[in-house]
């Protein structure tokens, strides 16, 4: 590596000193790439072909859109830092440069029977009155993972079937709960009164009394997978992706499951439009005759006389 670029590296990571330790890690990993495919050219004197070519080379190396938006961000930063400090570069080589897209992954949900089977927990003791709440409100609502753990006592609403949780952007909504949930939860507060600590204001506590982490709440919901007798790893936010599905294909109304979500923005709601065709789809080349095209060809060839 030339001593241009050590130098500049290293102004960069006294730069990042003020950042959490991942974000550190991940900007160098990055920017460490890029002086890597840089080889002998410093990288001040990098132009914009140059790095755009480079994208080229990582993506045909396997790396997906996603990841080389992160590390095209990092870049980024490292440029913003040169164009500050350092009067040899005139311009910004990666302005104006997009990452390739990545396909749209689809999320993950559950069918109606499988959610019906997962919730449904035989609760006998404190902890399963609690993790059936969980899954409950999780599945009736379509609550993230740190609206669960955030979610305090004071903001359900147990008669009026309601609970005021705090979502992305410290933005407050008021989500419906169902019957279900209700019952779940309405047995879960009586058996709280014996974990909770003095004055704890969670609604979802660990057996020491204190509010419970997601962490927790992930691995209790993936035993409880497997004990339910589900084929297929369960995670918090599959429990929001089959709520918001379910919902969709019951009502049609992409609207109020936007609000039921607290998405900003209706694009995201329309992923599950995707789910909700797919499932479509399945039906159609189950039942439609002209979904049939092969097997009533099939069926000439062998007819005789044909």
């Amino acid at each position: 590596m030339p001593d241009a670029n050590a130098k500049v590296l290293a102004r960069f990571d006294e730069h990042l000193a003020s950042r959490p330790a991942k974000t550190r890690e991940a900007y160098r990993r990055d920017v460490a790439a890029l002086a890597a495919l840089a080889g002998e050219r410093p990288l001040v004197a990098l132009k914009r072909p140059e790095v755009a070519r480079f994208l080229a080379t990582l993506h045909g190396r396997g790396l997906s859109g996603r990841s080389l938006a992160r590390m095209l961000s990092s870049w980024r930063a490292f440029y913003r830092l040169l164009l500050d400090h350092d009067r040899s570069l005139a311009e910004d080589p990666t302005a104006g440069l997009k990452p390739p897209k990545s396909p749209r992954r689809l999320p993950s949900a559950l069918s109606p029977d499988e959610a019906g089977q997962l919730v449904e927990i035989v609760a006998d003791d404190p902890l399963s009155l609690r993790d059936r709440a969980i899954l409950e409100l999780a599945y009736s609502s379509g609550l993230r993972l740190s609206e669960l753990t955030g979610l305090d006592v004071a903001r359900v609403d147990l008669d009026g079937g309601e609970a005021r949780v705090v979502g992305k952007g410290a933005k407050e909504r008021i989500v419906p709960v169902g019957r279900a949930a209700l019952d779940a939860l309405r047995a879960w507060l009586i058996a709280r009164k014996t974990l909770a600590a003095p004055g704890e204001n969670a609604l979802f506590v660990a057996r020491t009394g204190g509010r419970i982490s997601a962490r927790a709440i992930e691995k209790r919901l993936a035993d409880w997978a497997v004990k339910q007798g589900l084929a297929r790893h369960v995670h918090p936010h599959m429990l929001r992706h089959s709520f918001a599905s379910h919902v969709l294909q019951s009502s049609g109304d992409l609207r109020a499951v936007q609000e039921m979500l607290g998405h900003a923005s209706i694009a995201s709601t329309q992923v599950y439009t995707h789910l909700d065709f797919q499932a479509l789809a399945k039906v159609y080349d189950a039942a439609h005759p002209r979904a049939k095209k092969k097997a009533r060809q099939s069926t000439r060839r062998t007819t005789p006389g044909k």
